[in-house]
C-alpha cells in the first residue's frame, strides 16, 4: 500500500505535457483563400502552388520537390505550402473536390497520392471513358461525379487516404463542394498561364521546376 501511495503522489506531483504535435507535413488547414496549406501556419516562408490534379508536370513537380520540400522544409517547420487547385477537365473537378471533402486531417494525405497514382488512375478514367460511352446520360451531378470517381479509381484513393464510403457520398450529393471547388479555381482566372506556377512570399513565379524553385526558396529562408 505504502508503494502505491508513493507512486500516486509521483503521479500527482507531475506536470501535465501537451499533445504530442503533429508532423508539420501531416497538418493542414484552411486558408482565406478557401485553400488548404500545409504546415506551419506562422512558417516564415510560405509558398503557394497553383496545380492541376491531372497535370503530369505537376506530378513532376510533386515527385521531384518530396524529398527537400516536405520530407525537410515544411517537415522544419521553416516552410508552409498552400495548394490551390485549378480545373481543367471533369477528373479535374472530381479529384480537387474530393481533396477538399477529406478535410484538414487527411488533405495531406490524398494531395499526395492523387499525384503519386496519376499516371495509375487516368490511365484507368481514359479506359472508363472508353467504355462507358454515353452512360452517364440523365443521370444528376453528385450521380455522375461518384461514377466518374469509382471509375477512374478515385474513389480507391480517397479510401486509401482514410476517406469513408459516405464521406465520399456525402462530399458528391453537397452540390456547395463542387461550388467551392470551382469558385476556387475561376479566382485564379488570368493570374497564371499554366500549372504548376508558384508565389513565393506574395512574388508569382512561373515556367520554372524544382531545380529552379529550390534555389529561390532557399534564399528566402526554407531550411
Amino acid at each position: 500500500m505504502t508503494k502505491l501511495l508513493a507512486l500516486a503522489a509521483l503521479a500527482l506531483a507531475a506536470p501535465l505535457t501537451a499533445a504530442t504535435q503533429k508532423p508539420w507535413t501531416a497538418t493542414a488547414a484552411l486558408a482565406p483563400s478557401g485553400s488548404f496549406v500545409i504546415g506551419n501556419p506562422k512558417a516564415k516562408v510560405k509558398l503557394i502552388e497553383y496545380v492541376s490534379y491531372t497535370c503530369p508536370h505537376c506530378a513532376h513537380f510533386s515527385r521531384d520537390s518530396a524529398p527537400v520540400l516536405r520530407g525537410k522544409m515544411i517537415a522544419s517547420g521553416s516552410t508552409s505550402l498552400e495548394v490551390r487547385s485549378s480545373i481543367h477537365d471533369r477528373y479535374d473537378l472530381v479529384a480537387a473536390t474530393l481533396a477538399r471533402c477529406a478535410g484538414p486531417g487527411l488533405f495531406p494525405k490524398i494531395h499526395d497520392l492523387l499525384f503519386t497514382r496519376q499516371e495509375e488512375w487516368l490511365k484507368q478514367a481514359a479506359a472508363f471513358d472508353q467504355a462507358s460511352g454515353q452512360a452517364n446520360a440523365g443521370k444528376s451531378q453528385p450521380q455522375i461525379m461518384r461514377a466518374l470517381a469509382d471509375g477512374a479509381g478515385l474513389t480507391g484513393i480517397a479510401k486509401a487516404a482514410g476517406m469513408t464510403d459516405s464521406a465520399i457520398a456525402a462530399c458528391f450529393a453537397n452540390e456547395a463542394n463542387v461550388a467551392k471547388t470551382l469558385q476556387v479555381a475561376q479566382a485564379m482566372q488570368g493570374k497564371i498561364t499554366g500549372t504548376p506556377t508558384f508565389e513565393l512570399n506574395g512574388k508569382l513565379i512561373q515556367n520554372t521546376d524544382w531545380a529552379g524553385l529550390e534555389p529561390m526558396l532557399r534564399a528566402a529562408g526554407a531550411k
